[in-house]
């Protein structure tokens, strides 16, 4: 017999199961999820619960969720949150405080004001104003149509917007889509191509001071009570598509001037204080679809109020700095837009660029 001291068996594989890992990794983009989720308030049964459907075992998820508080990256996280959310608690009274009004859903209609009126009760106190007849000594709206464009600047080449129904975020990756080709041919596609939004003249194509077509500008007066004429570089923009053309929700960086001078738009729009519920992750731009919100991923855009209202041909609409707008057009569209305000008009904007 031999000695149970000395004795030794040998490890054979055939008779042992492999170890199995039980939980899923919690790799760095739960860890980020799971940060978002507590600075958002849920509460941390319910984090545990979703990372345990997702494969991760209840002890790991418990001992991540319940460590995450002594991380030193996510308490300096949390300093920056409590900041946030006390912005947000002042944007939440103003926007209380604005419904308290029978016209906290309406914009004001003027035909035309005085320099100073426009200044003291619009321009400084960030309000809309639609001014519907200042445009009366243009004779655009009398010559402006596409036809017009087509016999005059026919043989201009042009820059539009192309191929945006390929593309959700065509105004961001506005680079992808732009195309050069005569006045002529786009203007045939604008009256002959029905109601779209796959091609569209915009701002930021820059034809009229890249082109001929800054002979437009004999058409129009620069109106000198709101807009300063020695100020046209980069400050005046065309606007040209057929109907059902789509600019989607966003805000602009500077104070605008917008004249509609052919075919009608409609606008929603929403002020500043609300833009805690916009989910602004890119530059100026929502990510919520205003035409067919999902509300199921956007639920906060639910509680925001949406001024709507159709700005005719000949009309102007004052957009102050920092009110978000979606327009979209009911007809073949020329508009014109200015930045050149006879009032300071540069800001400083600290723009997200969060990747969701």
């Amino acid at each position: 017999m031999q000695n149970p001291q000395t004795s030794f068996s040998t490890f054979d594989p055939r008779y042992f199961l492999p170890i199995v890992a039980t939980s899923a990794p919690i790799t760095d983009a739960w860890r980020q999820w799971i940060a978002d989720n507590k600075y958002a308030g849920m509460d941390d049964r319910l984090i545990v619960q979703q990372l345990v459907a997702n494969g991760i075992s209840p002890s790991a998820a418990r001992l991540e969720v319940s460590s995450i508080n002594q991380n030193p990256y996510f308490q300096a996280g949390h300093k920056f949150v409590q900041a946030l959310r006390k912005l947000e608690s002042h944007a939440n009274i103003l926007a209380d405080l604005a419904a308290l009004s029978t016209h906290s859903l309406t914009i004001d209609h003027q035909p035309n004001i005085s320099r100073i009126d426009f200044l003291e009760n619009y321009y400084t106190k960030n309000i809309p104003l639609i001014l519907t007849d200042i445009t009366k000594n243009w004779s655009a709206l009398s010559l402006w149509n596409p036809e017009y464009l087509k016999s005059k600047y026919g043989q201009i080449e042009i820059e539009v917007q192309s191929d945006r129904n390929s593309d959700r975020l065509y105004e961001i990756d506005i680079e992808k889509h732009r195309r050069k080709m005569l006045m002529a041919d786009y203007a045939d596609a604008v009256m002959t191509g029905g109601a779209t939004n796959n091609y569209y003249m915009v701002a930021n194509n820059g034809n009229i001071f890249k082109t001929a077509l800054s002979g437009l500008l004999e058409d129009i007066e620069m109106f000198p009570e709101y807009l300063d004429p020695q100020k046209l570089n980069n400050t005046v923009f065309f606007w040209f598509g057929p109907e059902g053309t789509i600019t989607p929700l966003h805000h602009d960086p500077m104070n605008l001037l917008f004249v509609q001078v052919y075919g009608r738009k409609t606008w929603k729009m929403i002020p500043p204080y609300y833009t805690h519920m916009l989910y602004n992750y890119r530059g100026v731009f929502s990510e919520v679809d205003c035409e067919n919100p999902d509300y199921e991923k956007y639920p906060s855009f639910q509680k925001v109020p949406i001024i709507e209202f159709t700005l005719n041909p000949g009309e102007a609409i004052f957009i102050p700095v920092g009110w978000w707008h979606a327009v979209k057009s009911l007809d073949i569209s020329i508009s014109m837009s200015f930045s050149n305000l006879a009032f300071p008009n540069q800001y400083e904007w600290l723009l997200p660029q969060v990747i969701t």
